[in-house]
């Protein structure tokens, strides 16, 4: 055969591949409201940078009648790309080819990439939409899960992992993304459980809709599952292209810094934000859109947990980690999943050398008797070893209530912060000023000829002794006490003293996270 014969050949072959599983398929796949495989790659990595990796590769299955079946890239496409110019790793799996299911080499494809994003340091973008395991090929795709599964494990807290829900994704396929750093899903499109509708109906007699077990706004909203949601494939790509803006390529890297960064587009004044009304609820996204640079704020777990609020901003050009409490949802008490949500952030953030802000306005732990049987004590605690583990530079501004062990959970000079900041509303006191009164001058009150005049009395005495940051500022709990408007200012030259910043600690495997 000629030289040509052959390059001939090549391109032939090649064309075919990348055709997936045929027009049928692929306008199968585009009459349900998805993309191809090939077509979300190019969707999500900057113009003519993808760098496609084994092609050619085929499965050895032989039994069930796979002996004599072709599947185009064994149904996922993999390879590296550019996002913004920086280098990804990623594997797209192609539902137009046996379902996107996953046998031996499949898994293998996908594996050898992930091994290269550790090697080389690069940030992994996943795509997932498949049926699940290649049943034909039995155990060799149960191989082919624990084999990924290790990985994702092995690559945590290395380079940045991303998982992208974008179709079916059941049994043993959820637990990787479930291992992953952050889970993007689209409405109507991804679906994620371990058992699907019709084994639940089967085995317990239940009936519920896909979408609503495994659906996008089940995860996103009452799971926690998935971090991002979005409209539609192109509005998730460019989620994913946001995050990756604040994030560094591997553990061994900084985030990338954004040279003469925008000033917030509202200057912080606390008359329009914070309310005169010490109960009054405000959102406490007005004041991290007042800090951050351009007053651009990614926000991580939307919908989930609202009571705290999690995400990325940048002051003076870098990220930062921020965590707050949402006064205008459970009056910002932490809980269950509030703990969870942040104390997951703050270890991803610490992980890949992002600075944590942190900015407190909570009254404590959410009381009741549920939230004590869910194991509050167990989840509560999973926030204090994560601030307390934490080595990068952590700041905390005190803005209004910070009360009991709460206010030691949000990040207080007790697990480590770096600095404390406190505005002059700020209250910082073992519970609020009602309740300690009524405790502490129970006896005065009882015995008052005007019981509800001397309450009143012994909450101002209260207040004018605690519901300030002055006596937590003079035991040294509290750095420095500052105008509201002097906030940024005040962060950016914190975040400044810090460069230098190591913490030296003697070399141990790792704690045991109270998970």
């Amino acid at each position: 055969m000629s030289i040509m014969s052959k390059i001939n050949d090549f391109m032939t072959r090649a064309s075919k591949l990348v055709k997936g599983g045929g027009e049928v398929s692929l306008e199968r796949q585009k009459k349900s409201g998805k993309m191809s495989a090939r077509e979300r790659l190019d969707a999500l990595l900057d113009s003519d940078s993808f760098f496609e990796t084994d092609l050619f590769v085929e499965h050895s299955a032989k039994d069930f009648g796979m002996e004599g079946k072709r599947l185009s890239g064994d149904g996922v496409v993999t390879g590296f790309g550019r996002i913004d110019d920086r280098s990804v790793a990623v594997f797209a799996q192609d539902f137009t080819v046996a379902g996107g299911s996953l046998g031996k080499a499949h898994a293998s494809k996908i594996t050898k990439i992930m091994d290269a994003a550790g090697e080389m340091r690069m940030p992994l973008v996943g795509i997932s939409d498949s049926g699940g395991a290649r049943i034909q090929e039995g155990v060799d795709s149960l191989c082919g899960y624990g084999d990924i599964f290790f990985r994702n494990t092995r690559l945590s807290g290395v380079v940045p992992q991303i998982s992208v829900i974008l179709g079916p994704c059941a049994g043993g396929a959820v637990y990787s993304p479930a291992l992953t750093d952050f889970v993007f899903v689209v409405d109507k499109i991804s679906n994620m459980f371990i058992t699907g509708p019709q084994v639940i109906k089967s085995v317990i007699g239940e009936e519920i809709s896909a979408e609503e077990l495994g659906g996008a706004k089940t995860h996103s909203s009452i799971t926690g599952n998935a971090h991002f949601f979005a409209k539609s494939e192109i509005e998730v790509f460019q989620q994913i292209r946001k995050l990756l803006s604040f994030l560094p390529s591997s553990c061994m890297s900084t985030p990338p810094v954004i040279e003469n960064p925008e000033a917030p587009k509202d200057q912080l004044d606390l008359e329009s934000v914070i309310p005169e009304e010490r109960k009054a609820a405000y959102c406490v996204k007005q004041i991290i859109r007042r800090i951050v640079d351009g007053s651009d704020f990614l926000e991580v777990h939307e919908q989930f947990a609202r009571n705290i609020v999690v995400g990325f901003g940048r002051l003076n050009g870098e990220s930062v980690g921020i965590i707050a409490n949402q006064p205008r949802v459970l009056a910002g008490v932490l809980d269950v999943n509030a703990a969870d949500k942040a104390a997951r952030f703050i270890r991803f953030c610490d992980a890949f050398n992002i600075p944590l802000l942190t900015l407190v306005d909570t009254p404590g732990y959410l009381p009741g008797i549920d939230q004590e049987h869910s194991g509050v004590i167990r989840h509560g605690a999973k926030l204090l070893y994560a601030y307390s583990e934490a080595t990068v530079p952590k700041f905390t501004v005190v803005m209004r209530k910070a009360y009991g062990g709460a206010y030691v959970a949000m990040c207080s000079r007790h697990l480590g912060a770096t600095l404390v900041f406190a505005w002059p509303t700020a209250e910082i006191a073992v519970m609020g000023s009602e309740g300690a009164a009524n405790i502490i001058f129970r006896k005065e009150i009882n015995e008052s000829d005007d019981p509800e005049a001397t309450r009143r009395e012994m909450v101002k005495k209260y207040e004018e002794k605690f519901a300030n940051p002055y006596t937590a500022a003079s035991k040294g709990y509290v750095d420095q006490i500052i105008e509201p408007g002097k906030t940024r200012e005040a962060l950016i030259a914190a975040l400044g003293l810090t460069k230098s910043q190591k913490e030296e600690r003697a070399t141990y495997r790792h704690g045991n996270i109270p998970l």
